[in-house]
């Protein structure tokens, strides 16, 4: 089969019997070694064969699949039975899932072959997939520059072509500002859509998995598949899925939001790449407008003062004493001490330790409380917004993928990389990046992401506005070059 091709394409294909699980499979291996270089894949699934040689089995028998024999790349911080899952740490390098997430095992009963695990920033805490104990993940755009983060690995996979589609997880823009960076689809459902059963967790009020793709008739595919009431997660709603991808009808009338606070400080690329969009939109019919959303310049220090807090309380199970590596120590006390000094990276160690400063007695009303509050604000004003608009509208990312090494050196600036993503993780809504144009850069062509959010469960609205802005030429997917 020809690289690139969508995985309805490749599902098609398997069932007509113009190809199997395996060949797709191991197109999947080569392409993957290929480019091997851009550290999209932190390890390979060794059960994958047996995996295609099922889903052929399960086609010829007549069995419906949805992924008939898809290969996909699932981020490393999703567990999968007999695979390592490491979430980029040298604590769990060793780590081997003894069962299944919810939403990698609907995947499997679809019909889908896992190729392998994807490359993130550890714990996936970070924007450019520069803070993974196997080394950084590369940009197939350009190799000097970061694909994005946390899901980094996940974007890289999709837009090099090792699979038609990803999954990642998103916590304040994890899989759309990487699909935004890297040129692909990136979608983040309502907090709830999707189980995360099986999801090592980051922050749990803000954590959500969600899809990765290069068209919208795969992202209705997947979230066929993904969304549904998962009863081994408590926060699992139980909301039917009808996902389809829309035409140009599906804009006439369509009343857009472009969020005020979202015009400032943005590269001029990402400035044209927005008005292109939003021309397009109006000359479909849609309705454009301007909407202000003032508590967004709180966005940032709020999200942090919720997620680093959250990951203090969750990381802490990590001591070396159940699972992962365990550092050698004269007690119990010196022991953990030591497994969490060696086995975490900076970026953690420095999150969960204002994580817990923040918790601690004395500062949890000024910080933690403090920051729920502006989070009910923010909620409350998206909540006005939609009383208004069907949709808003943000760049993704302010500026397309920056060089290696650029900002690592600077928390704070790296923080910032998220500055038009992590609000919608805070109001727990959808949002979707969309490939949308590009920015000529230093002699290289950068892929620059518009971003449409929904109200909460306005998930299929956004499937189907992907497919409207296809139709109507306002989606600018290309292919980089080896």
């Amino acid at each position: 089969m020809p690289a690139f091709q969508t995985a309805a394409q490749l599902a098609r294909a398997v069932k007509s019997g113009e190809t199997t699980p395996q060949q797709l499979l191991e197109q999947a291996q080569a392409r993957a070694e290929a480019v091997r270089d851009l550290g999209a894949l932190v390890s390979l699934n060794e059960h994958a064969g047996e995996q295609a040689a099922a889903v052929q089995s399960r086609v010829q028998a007549g069995e419906h699949l949805p992924l008939a024999g898809v290969p996909i790349v699932i981020k490393d911080n999703i567990n999968v039975t007999g695979t390592r899952t490491t979430c980029g740490s040298r604590i769990l390098a060793n780590y081997v899932s003894p069962y299944t997430a919810t939403a990698a095992q609907k995947l499997l009963d679809a019909g889908a072959v896992v190729v392998g695990k994807a490359n993130m920033d550890e714990f996936a805490m970070g924007s450019s997939t520069e803070n993974s104990a196997s080394g950084p993940a590369l940009n197939p755009w350009d190799r000097e520059r970061v694909p994005g983060g946390s899901s980094g690995g996940s974007a890289a996979a999709v837009a090099a072509g090792i699979t038609p589609v990803s999954l990642g997880s998103d916590t304040g823009g994890s899989v759309r500002q990487p699909a935004a960076l890297c040129g692909v689809y990136g979608f983040k459902p309502t907090y709830g859509r999707v189980s995360r059963y099986g999801l090592v967790a980051y922050a749990s009020s803000l954590d959500q998995i969600g899809p990765f793709a290069r068209s919208a008739e795969d992202l209705a595919l997947l979230m066929n598949v993904l969304a549904g009431h998962d009863p081994r997660d408590a926060t699992s709603l139980n909301v039917p899925a009808d996902f389809t991808a829309g035409n140009a009808d599906t804009l006439r009338g369509l009343r857009v939001g472009v969020v005020r606070e979202s015009l400032s400080g943005n590269t001029p690329g990402v400035e044209a790449t927005l008005k292109a969009t939003l021309d397009a939109l109006r000359g479909a019919g849609a309705v454009v407008g301007e909407v202000g959303l003032p508590a967004l310049k709180y966005a940032i220090p709020t999200y942090y003062l919720i997620a680093m807090p959250e990951a203090s309380s969750n990381l802490a199970r990590f001591d070396g004493m159940v699972y992962g590596q365990r550092a050698p120590g004269s007690d119990v006390t010196q022991s953990m001490t030591l497994t969490r000094e060696r086995g975490f990276g900076k970026e953690v160690q420095r999150r969960i330790m204002l994580g817990t400063y923040a918790l601690s007695s004395g500062y949890y009303d000024a910080y933690y409380a403090q920051a729920m509050k502006v989070r009910r604000l923010i909620a409350d004003e998206f909540t006005a917004a939609f009383g208004q608009y069907d949709v808003l509208v943000t760049p993704t990312s302010p500026f397309p993928a920056f060089r290696r090494g650029e900002k690592t050196s600077d928390p704070l600036a790296m923080y910032a990389a998220d500055v038009d993503t992590v609000a919608v993780n805070l109001a727990g809504l959808p949002a979707l990046s969309v490939p949308a144009g590009f920015e000529e850069m230093d002699g290289k062509r950068l892929p620059i992401g518009v971003q449409f959010i929904a109200p909460a469960l306005g998930d299929e609205r956004l499937i189907a506005l992907a497919g409207a802005l296809e139709a109507v030429g306002a989606v600018q997917m290309d292919t980089p070059q080896d």
